[in-house]
């Protein structure tokens, strides 16, 4: 047998295990995949949460947070009209100044819903008009509801019952008559008194005119320029409470300041003992390695927790949970930093007669500082978002805010104001972070 007719044969056996070999795990990776993902569909209960999920209460969720409703409502027992943005006492409409949409005439109204629904009230019943489906009636009496409905098939958004009626044609349009009161609700975009409350004077003023005020001699309020009422109004509007929340947010970042300064002073020099070739004693090395471990072990929640219980509620809290987790993390980064550091620029600071600290000063500080930076700098950054969610555990600042907000759904546009606060806060805190990098590391 020639050289010829063996080296075929023996590319052929070299080859043909490895490509069987990647055959079979082109076909158990997706199997592997598959399986766990089957596994997790099942362990999870995805079946079940999806069967509980309530798209229809997340979208009512989602318009809250965008827009606010003005109530209509019609009281039998007292036999008022009262129109208030959200319900609320305080942000009632006086009944002679009412928006251009409602047309009140004594016991009956007019409520023009736009694009050609109406409701009509009359006494105790109520008129829907919906385009392209036809009236639908609803009258309050002594036990309950009467409903009349237009012939053909009931819609989903219309729930008949005997002690209620619901028509809700889209999102941003609701009736609701019980046997006590008929209430209407037409939604618009945008925030309720974000800016002022609605008893304010200075309620329902453009920007111009306001800057007008702030540069009017005339005081509003003889104990404050009118700059300042404009500011004061502002910051202690009682439904955004402008004020608490941007206090809450200063809290929040000197939590995350204070709790990554700490432990980035507590961890570089205990970097130091941990480096293997700064401390040659093995027991001092291994003690700082598991001080580290047994610091970054424990996630930040559990330490908030337990600083909770020693020291009680407050930013404090939530910076020495930071800064106790931060020293593990960051010391451990230091020390591998320092174990990698170029021998030959501290024995060149040596050769110049300078001592210990010299050395480390101009020998090896030099070397690990880009690390040093940029590592605080990242766990700064995500420090401000920890420390939102540790606030949420009683440690204080937007994180608190932020549950109280979510309590309840009727306050979910106060939810969403935070939230975009929060991620405004992170993205400077980022930006901030970046400019600090190029100065310090860059030198630009």
């Amino acid at each position: 047998m020639t050289t010829d007719t063996l080296e075929p044969t023996v590319t052929l056996n070299t080859v043909w295990p490895k490509i069987r070999r990647r055959a079979w795990l082109t076909v158990l990776v997706p199997c592997t995949v598959l399986l766990y993902l089957a596994y997790t569909w099942f362990a999870f209960d995805i079946t079940g949460l999806l069967a509980k999920a309530r798209p229809d209460r997340a979208a009512i969720l989602a318009t809250d947070s965008v827009a606010y409703k003005v109530q209509v409502e019609k009281n039998f027992r007292s036999d008022t009209f009262e129109v208030a943005i959200e319900g609320e006492r305080t942000a009632t409409y006086d009944n002679t100044d009412l928006p251009d949409w409602i047309d009140l005439s004594g016991d009956n109204a007019v409520v023009d819903l736009g694009e050609g629904y109406e409701i009509e009230i009359d006494g105790k019943t109520a008129l829907f008009t919906i385009p392209n489906f036809g009236v639908i009636r609803g009258t309050a009496t002594e036990t309950g509801v009467e409903t009349k409905l237009p012939e053909g098939p009931v819609p989903d958004w219309v729930k008949v019952d005997p002690r209620k009626l619901e028509v809700r044609p889209t999102i941003d349009r609701r009736l609701q008559i019980t046997k006590t009161k008929i209430e209407v609700h037409n939604y618009f975009a945008g925030w309720e008194n974000f800016w002022f409350p609605f008893r304010s004077p200075l309620y329902g003023m453009s920007f111009s005119e306001l800057y007008a005020l702030a540069l009017n001699a005339d005081r509003i309020d003889p104990d404050y320029s009118n700059l300042w009422f404009v500011v004061e109004e502002f910051l202690s509007n009682p439904d955004w409470q402008h004020g608490a929340v941007l206090t809450a947010l200063f809290e929040t970042i000197m939590m995350a300041v204070l709790g990554t300064l700490t432990a980035a002073l507590f961890g570089l020099p205990l970097a130091f003992l941990a480096a293997r070739n700064f401390t040659p004693s093995l027991v001092l090395r291994f003690g700082t390695r598991r001080l580290f471990d047994f610091l970054r072990g424990i996630d930040m929640l559990i330490w908030s927790l337990i600083f909770i219980r020693a020291f009680g509620l407050g930013p404090l809290t939530g910076a020495l949970a930071i800064a106790f987790t931060d020293t593990g993390s960051l010391g451990k980064l230091f020390s591998e930093a320092l174990e990698n550091i170029d021998n030959r620029q501290v024995e060149g600071v040596r050769a110049t007669g300078a001592n210990q600290l010299q050395r480390y000063r101009f020998g090896v500080i030099p070397q690990i500082l880009p690390v040093f930076v940029s590592q605080v700098l990242y766990y700064l950054e995500s420090n401000t978002r920890s420390a939102t969610v540790i606030g949420a555990l009683g440690a204080g600042g937007i994180g608190l805010l932020l549950v109280e907000t979510m309590k309840t759904s009727r306050d979910w546009e106060n939810t969403s104001y935070i939230i975009i606060l929060t991620i405004v806060v992170v993205i400077l805190m980022d930006q901030m972070s970046s400019w600090l990098r190029r100065k310090l590391i860059e030198g630009r």
